[in-house]
Parts: C-alpha cells; structure tokens; sequence
C-alpha cells in the first residue's frame, strides 16, 4: 500500500473517493465490481503506479467513502458513466486506460460505448460485452432463462436482500463471496443466502485474501450497507430502456478480455460460446485477445493479482 493517496473529489453532484499512486504518465483508471472498493486494485495500483503510470481507482458510487444518494433511480448506467467523465475530466486528461472488473466491466463497456473518445485501450476482467436485444428487457430476459432465485432476480426488492445479508452478518456475506470458486449462475434459494454463491465457504481464508483485507471490506459495508451495491442491480430494465439509441453498436475501442476459467460468468450457459464463438468480436472489432486463466475464479484481480498487473501492463504499452 506504499506510495498509495488517498483524496476527495466532486464528480456529477456527489463527492468520491479516490486511490491514486504515480503523480505523472499516462492515466490508467480501475473500476471496481460487487461487493468491491477501490482496494479491490491495490496490488495493480501499486505496480501499474511503480511503472510510470498514474493508477487511480475510485470508490464508485454508493460505495466505500463515495457518496451513496438515496433514489434507487439514482444508479442508472448514465448516473455511473457520468461519475467517471467527470472524473476523467478532473484529472485533467483527454483520454485514459480503462481497467475493469465486474460491475464496474458493465460500467466500463457503457463507457466505451457512450464516450469512446475517452479510452485509449479498455482491459475489462470477468464480463464480456452485452449485446442489447431489442425484444427483451435484460432482466425479463434473466428471469425467464434462470428463474425467480437467481441471484440478480433476488437482490430486486428494495430492503429484502439487505435484511437477508444482515441476518446473515456482513463479515460472513463478504467472505462467502469473494472467495467463490461456485461456478455458474449463482442460483440463490430464498433464506439460504450462501448456498449459491459458496456452499463450500472455507474456514480459512485463501492465501490471496488476508484477515485484514477482509476487515477493511467489512468495515466500508459496515458504515454503508449494501444498497448502493445493489441498486445497480434494480435498474438493468431502466438501463435496457435508456439505452435504445445505441441497440446494435459497435465498441471501436481496443479491447483485451481476462477471465477465469471457474468464473461464475464464463462458466454460466452461453457465455463461454458468446466469448469464443465470434460474437464477441463482432460486436467489439478491435478485441484483440482473449485470456482465460487455468483454475482462477471470478475475483482475478485479487486471486492472480500479479499475472492480471502484468496483462495489463503488456496491453497498454503497446499505445
């Protein structure tokens, strides 16, 4: 965490927090997933700030020490990309390489696609492109191919799942999640929240993730709960809707894609035949390439945090 700084900064009408280490060089920015912070990136800060990048990584919106506004309507994709325009622009830059995980991988492919002028190259971990389909709402469409219990159907009632978590205590939800190795789509059956996820919660925690890691998680979803999270999560059918205009596009950005070979998203029906089977590169031109990491889960950045650095680094030194 050496070299590692800490500020507050105003973007969109909300104050954010963000890490950042390297005070020149070309900016590299890293967006973090569910239920994740900026320290999610620590080791990639850390290496990417050390080799003559500026790494910032903010706390998105409803997150960590980033504000959390009230309206669940507050957290649609056009909330969140504008967070990071404007971010983009108060770090006084054109342009930035984008790093992305989870969520903040949705995030980013919104980004590509509503401001691409803002991206040198995109390196995006764990979710693939999601090609609109014009005749189903995105989570009418989940619904109907994975049923009432999985897990993003789940989290749609304001306040259920955030009392099921608190039953089930933050400390124990944030272990069993992070340390997945489930694979598939996360079916999770009502009052049994760790079946889904991780039935198989280890009791030690796995060499990538220490007890002080976990505290500090626990500690930022202690003051600020989940909700924030979660209603990205209770907008997909607004975000259907709100995007119309870009039904069939294209991303022109420069695109590598990292994914684990037991991620919860590669491993779940048609994602693996969407991602090697042309489609993807048909609805994103430049992907340049394809990385599925042997027996890694869907938290690579932590799990194979040197490995993902070093892709990172080898992608964006090419620009």
């Amino acid at each position: 965490m050496e070299g590692i700084e800490h500020r507050t900064v105003e973007v969109n009408g909300i104050k954010m927090h963000i890490a950042e280490k390297g005070k020149d060089g070309p900016v590299v920015l890293f967006l973090h997933g569910f239920p994740e912070l900026w320290y999610s990136w620590r080791h990639q800060i850390a290496a990417l700030g050390s080799l003559g990048y500026r790494a910032v990584a903010p706390d998105l919106r409803g997150y960590g020490d980033t504000d959390a506004p009230a309206s669940v309507s507050s957290y649609t994709c056009f909330h969140l990309v504008g967070d990071i325009v404007a971010l983009i622009d108060l770090l006084g830059v054109e342009q930035v390489f984008l790093v992305a995980h989870d969520w903040g991988a949705s995030i980013g492919w919104y980004l590509c696609m509503f401001r691409p002028e803002r991206i040198k190259a995109y390196v995006c971990l764990s979710v693939p492109f999601l090609r609109r389909n014009p005749k189903f709402r995105t989570l009418d469409a989940l619904r109907a191919a994975y049923g009432e219990d999985y897990y993003i159907c789940r989290f749609q009632e304001p306040g259920k799942m955030e009392a099921e978590i608190a039953e089930a205590g933050i400390a124990y939800v944030l272990k069993n999640i992070l340390t997945t190795r489930q694979t598939g789509p996360p079916i999770l059956p009502k009052g049994k929240f760790g079946i889904g996820f991780n039935p198989d919660a280890p009791d030690t925690l796995p060499s990538w993730l220490t007890e002080d890691d976990l505290a500090y998680y626990v500690s930022k979803f202690e003051k600020t709960g989940f909700t924030g999270g979660l209603n990205y999560y209770r907008n997909l059918n607004l975000n259907w809707e709100l995007t119309a205009p870009w039904s069939g596009v294209k991303i022109k950005v420069p695109v590598k894609f990292i994914t684990g070979e037991l991620d919860l998203v590669y491993t779940s029906p048609r994602a693996q035949e969407y991602i090697n089977g042309g489609l993807f590169k048909e609805d994103v031109p430049n992907l340049e390439e394809v990385i599925v990491q042997k027996d890694v889960a869907h938290f690579n950045n932590g799990e194979a945090s040197e490995e993902i650095s070093n892709h990172i680094y080898e992608f964006i030194k090419k620009f």
